[in-house]
């Protein structure tokens, strides 16, 4: 068994602890209790949104996946700043909100579009030392941490209300949006956090069509996608004999001209053998599912 599940994950849950339940879910379907279940990226407790999840061996394929942009829309609250950077956090600083917040904010922001710096939060699942660092948070800790770079690609202004305003941003991997919303209040010169998130997009995983677990417990079949409608590659259909080849990590004659750098390979009855690389008229096993 293998494919992709589009999992609308609401707040408060975990990611592992969807994670979790998913693999009891096809464990059960599939008659397997070590079946590999993974997310393709982690969304914070108290956000909601899309949580993609790769089921069996396409756990494998997750690094296959090039489509890494992401897009939240969510709520930043101006005037108190947490040790979490969100709402669940102990508040730091208060302050009161001037009353040219949203023209500041509107000027700040373009500063934060394009390659940008960030410094990981305590509260995050970053390694220090072999320790995550939320569990270092969790002591009272803080430790000194390396700044990375990460991309905005977009920050959308949706509306505003009292001391708070709606935004959209776009962003690629490893990008904390919580973290991005503390740094517009600090720009500004107004703690900050983040009151709510949800993601609406995870490459070509979407909102509009995500399911709930409970859908997804209700028919674990339907839920599943096939790689071909997730990774853009090609499919080609070898015979039995180079089929029996490429499963062995042989290289093997292409049935045709390459179509592509990668392809998925299946055999004769439609089985997903694995990912080919081609290289002229070869294949070469890439991955290979037996």
């Amino acid at each position: 068994m293998l494919g992709f599940v589009n999992v609308f994950k609401p707040a408060g849950p975990t990611s592992a602890q969807t994670v979790a339940r998913l693999r009891r879910v096809y464990g059960v379907y599939a008659n397997d209790r070590n079946i590999g279940v993974g997310h393709l990226g982690t969304l914070d407790p108290q956000a909601a949104g899309v949580l993609p999840i790769a089921i069996g061996k396409a756990t494998r394929l997750i690094p296959m996946l090039t489509d890494q942009r992401k897009a939240y829309a969510g709520v930043l609250a101006l005037g108190r700043a947490t040790t979490t950077q969100d709402a669940t956090g102990e508040t730091t600083a208060e302050s009161v909100v001037p009353a040219d917040w949203q023209r500041r904010l509107e000027a700040a922001i373009p500063s934060f579009v394009g390659r940008i710096e960030q410094m990981p939060p305590m509260f995050s699942a970053v390694h220090h030392q072999g320790r995550r660092l939320y569990d270092l948070a969790r002591e009272g800790k803080t430790v000194e941490r390396r700044a990375r770079g990460v991309t905005v690609y977009s920050i959308d202004l949706l509306g505003v209300e009292d001391r708070a305003a709606r935004l959209r941003v776009t962003c690629g991997e490893g990008t904390y949006v919580r973290t991005l919303f503390s740094d517009l209040g600090s720009a500004i010169g107004v703690p900050a956090h983040m009151a709510a998130l949800v993601r609406e997009a995870s490459g070509p995983f979407l909102l509009s069509e995500a399911l709930t677990l409970d859908d997804v417990t209700a028919n674990p079949s339907a839920a599943l996608i096939a790689p071909e409608h997730i990774i853009p590659f090609p499919t080609i259909v070898l015979d039995l004999r180079n089929v029996v080849d490429f499963r062995a990590g042989r290289v093997v004659a292409l049935p045709e001209g390459a179509p592509a750098k990668h392809v998925f390979v299946r055999d004769e009855t439609r089985t997903l053998v694995g990912v080919g690389e081609t290289h002229g008229a070869l294949l070469a096993p890439r991955k290979v599912f037996v």
